[in-house]
């Protein structure tokens, strides 16, 4: 019996290839087997700038040039293959990061120290593969349209750029999380793999781009108030209300010290409007959107908070989701389904009861509703899009990030 155990034991040994003597560099035959298949088929599609290295790996087996190689497809796969993903862009007059990109360190100490321990390749290169669902599902869609070979080059390159654009996003997605695709101009709420939710969204305009970037949905916002940014006060308002005395009044908006509406009251008299007409800078007074069923913002708001200011809400302007095109906000992102969405959320992320959530919301006055379950929110720029894995979608370039992200093959 106990001959059986110790047979057993080492026969696991050798599968998971921890027998075997390694050689200097630390490579048991088991693994460079296993990374050679790896390789022959690109599994995780970053060889990338590494194809002359391949060749040589693949003609000698020489295990320092695959110990380099190992480190190098790492490095892509934990960080890409483009060589310039984070696009700075002028937003008004500021210059704001682009395509906000969540690198990762790759330690070529620490990969040759599994490697020298007996690690499989799969284990050392497990922490990152990216968690998202569309890295295996374009890959599998690139391969099938490369065997087909009734493509273009510019359509491979489409694919392959967005594969890449997978290997960018935040680690740790989780398995249930919102998706914001800029360039469908639709939100999905992902459950294991599927979608529980989807809808049309309206996003920034090229001059005011909607940033990608990763967080957690934090509180949703009934009734919200609309919180005039001192930029639109100073190139839309102001210049408005210069025109019209009546404007506040006619846009349901009061002006007050600070954007607490229990803040001080002021008026468009006492203050020198015309000294803060156009360019940048502070407003030493604030401009509010009372709550109405007018609000700019509408009736709820969907808060992760970040640097950008960025969030999902109602809008009034409901005529924009049934055109093709959908890039008109300042950079926020508008809810074709406002109340589809917070019924979802409301239900499934927070503890508030239903009845409790419209009572808030009937009242027209503004409450808050905290999330008690995780829910990353991703804003994203897939022109390429896997639909539950089956479907190629393909879409328009309305940032240009296409042409301006190249791949360093």
């Amino acid at each position: 019996m106990k001959i059986k155990i110790i047979l057993a034991v080492l026969f696991a040994a050798i599968l998971s290839g921890c027998v075997g003597t390694p050689d200097a560099e630390g490579w048991r035959s088991s693994q460079k087997n296993e990374f050679l298949e790896i390789l022959e088929t690109d599994k995780y599609a970053s060889i990338c700038n590494q194809k002359a290295l391949y060749e040589s790996v693949k003609e000698s087996e020489n295990s320092k040039m695959m110990s380099k190689l190992l480190v190098e497809y790492t490095k892509n796969l934990a960080n890409s293959c483009i060589e310039n993903p984070s696009l700075p862009f002028k937003d008004g007059e500021k210059t704001k990061q682009g395509y906000g990109v969540y690198t990762q360190k790759v330690s070529e100490s620490d990969i040759k120290r599994k490697l020298k321990a007996g690690q499989t390749i799969e284990s050392i290169l497990k922490p990152y593969v990216p968690e998202y669902n569309q890295f295996s599902c374009l890959i599998r869609a690139h391969d099938r349209l490369k065997r087909d070979g009734n493509v273009s080059q510019e359509t491979l390159r489409k694919v392959r750029l967005n594969i890449e654009r997978t290997k960018l996003m935040k680690p740790g997605l989780g398995q249930n999380y919102a998706l914001v695709n800029i360039p469908e101009f639709v939100v999905r709420i992902i459950e294991d793999k599927k979608t529980a939710v989807m809808m049309n969204v309206v996003v920034g305009k090229r001059k005011h781009k909607t940033p990608i970037f990763s967080e957690d949905l934090s509180y949703i916002t009934l009734n919200p108030q609309w919180s005039v940014p001192d930029s639109i006060a100073r190139n839309e308002v102001i210049p408005d209300l210069l025109k019209d005395p009546d404007y506040l009044k006619k846009n349901r908006m009061v002006m007050r010290s600070t954007y607490d509406l229990n803040s001080q009251k002021l008026s468009p008299d006492t203050v020198d409007l015309k000294a803060y007409v156009g360019g940048k800078g502070y407003v030493p007074f604030k401009f509010i959107e009372v709550p109405s069923n007018k609000n700019a913002l509408g009736r709820v708001k969907f808060i992760f908070p970040n640097h950008h200011s960025v969030y999902m809400h109602d809008t009034q302007a409901k005529n924009l989701f049934s055109r093709k095109v959908r890039a008109y906000s300042h950079g926020c992102v508008r809810l074709a389904k406002p109340n589809v969405m917070l019924d979802y959320v409301s239900r499934n992320y927070t503890s508030t009861p239903p009845e409790e959530v419209q009572e808030k919301y009937d009242s027209m006055k503004t409450h808050y509703i905290k999330i008690n379950k995780r829910l990353p929110v991703h804003t994203a720029y897939f022109t390429v899009y896997m639909d539950e894995c089956n479907n190629i979608l393909q879409f328009d370039d309305i940032y240009r990030f296409d042409r301006l992200q190249k791949l360093n093959f």
